[in-house]
């Protein structure tokens, strides 16, 4: 066998492993010793290189940066037993309630404040919807649109900073975090913009799609709703200052972020007397999963690059898209439409960890910067939570819909905003502004 078959067979045999549905983590590690033995036996691997392993994985543990993990994650799950979501969604509900669509607006704009406190998909998809689809199916919303709109404004937590996905993306681009959070900020909050266009249009077209509340549901109005509306904004707004500010101050790393964030959510619960033994056990448990998860994939990655740079897999990647037609712009085209079609079977952690790895050698040598091919990827990856019929937000709303829901109908409402977010990513190519800023990085 010809050493230049190495990396292409190498590459096959991961998506074989995966398409078997093997765990991530063990398949990557499996296919990298696998072929690490292959090479060796045939002379096309020197197995001095494994020697490596030790000294990368130390510094996967000891990586500080990925401590904000543990810290947003637990944030989250705090946060979402802590009620907030409900006190903010039933008063910007009554805020919102007279008009049409209201209910529908008041989703979005919670789903952006959960996104940047909590950070954690799952845990806003299903807050929303135990509170929310039940309120808005009997006030006469179409089940489609009170779907879509309840997935889509979840996934803004994987946008929107703090999110756990832009702390694995600059790991993986070897960038900073709080440049890449500063770089996602605008995105993120463009692409709640284009839901709440997207809610208003259909308001004007569809009105029956999206009424609005009854008067005698509309139980706050005057200083009352003013008073519920400051009580129910402070806290997260606080919160998400403690989170964000500081770190774009300059005043705290992400990681000393996320712990004050962990704090003030510890805080925030005590505050509404829900903080208790149980709710602590389940928050650290599900934190502990995950972190574990992510680790277990890094390690995987790590032994999956090390063989594939090995045998010469990163220039065969580099011939494959860095002589494309089109340059920079062909190069972004191919990409986005293979991480979009990845999208479909694959969840943002194993692109990020299989895929990223890849491409940052080749948009550095195009002259692309790092960070705003980071968040570019970020919001097209947000579509692997959209994508019937396996978005995890799907199945994430599937699990707390009521029976009168169909799995159609949830199907059918994630589609337009799947093309909205396809939208978002033609806008950051088009305008890099919105990440870099008016003068440029």
């Amino acid at each position: 066998m010809p050493f230049e078959l190495m990396a292409p067979l190498m590459f096959g045999g991961l998506v074989i492993l995966l398409l078997t549905g093997y765990p991530v983590a063990f398949a990557l590690a499996a296919n990298g010793l696998l072929f690490a033995l292959i090479g060796t036996e045939l002379g096309f691997f020197k197995p001095d290189l494994l020697q490596a392993l030790p000294e990368r994985i130390f510094g996967i543990m000891s990586n500080q940066t990925l401590l904000a993990i543990p810290f947003f994650t637990f944030m989250g799950l705090i946060l979402e037993r802590s009620g907030m979501a409900e006190d903010l969604l039933d008063t910007l509900g009554q805020l919102f309630g007279r008009l049409r669509g209201g209910l529908a607006y008041a989703v979005v704009l919670v789903g952006a404040l959960l996104a940047a406190t909590t950070g954690v998909v799952a845990a806003s998809v299903i807050a929303m919807g135990l509170i929310s689809l039940p309120v808005m199916l009997r006030y006469g919303y179409s089940p489609a649109l009170a779907s879509g709109v309840i997935a889509a404004s979840g996934t803004l937590a994987q946008i929107i900073p703090p999110s756990i996905v832009l702390i694995v993306m600059a790991d993986q681009l070897g960038v900073s975090v709080g440049d890449m959070y500063e770089g996602a900020l605008l995105p993120g909050l463009a692409l709640a913009g284009l839901y709440l266009v997207y809610v208003l249009l259909v308001t004007l077209f569809r009105p029956r799609a999206a009424p609005a509340l009854p008067a005698n549901a509309r139980t706050s109005s005057g200083s009352i709703l003013a008073r519920r509306v400051l009580v129910s904004l402070v806290p997260p707004l606080i919160l998400i200052f403690l989170v964000l500010g500081t770190i774009f101050l300059g005043v705290a790393t992400p990681t000393e972020g996320g712990a004050m964030g962990a704090v003030g959510a510890l805080a925030l619960s005590l505050a509404k007397g829900r903080l208790t033994l149980p709710l602590l056990k389940q928050a650290m448990d599900a934190t502990a999963r995950l972190t574990s998860f992510v680790i277990f994939i890094l390690i995987g990655s790590t032994v999956f690059s090390l063989v594939f740079r090995g045998v010469d897999g990163d220039l065969w990647v580099e011939s494959l898209l860095g002589d494309l037609p089109g340059g920079v712009v062909g190069f972004l085209v191919v990409v986005n439409a293979i991480v979009f079609l990845l999208a479909f079977f694959l969840d943002f952690f194993e692109i990020a960890f299989i895929l990223v790895p890849l491409l940052a050698p080749v948009a550095e040598k195009l002259g692309i910067d790092l960070v705003w091919f980071g968040v570019l990827l970020s919001v097209n990856m947000q579509t692997s939570f959209m994508h019937p019929p396996f978005g995890f937000a799907l199945f994430y709303l599937r699990s707390v819909a009521p029976k009168e829901v169909r799995t159609t109908d949830i199907y059918w409402g994630a589609i337009p905003f799947v093309l909205i977010q396809l939208v978002m990513v033609g806008l950051v190519i088009a305008f890099p502004g919105l990440v870099l800023g008016p003068a440029g990085r």
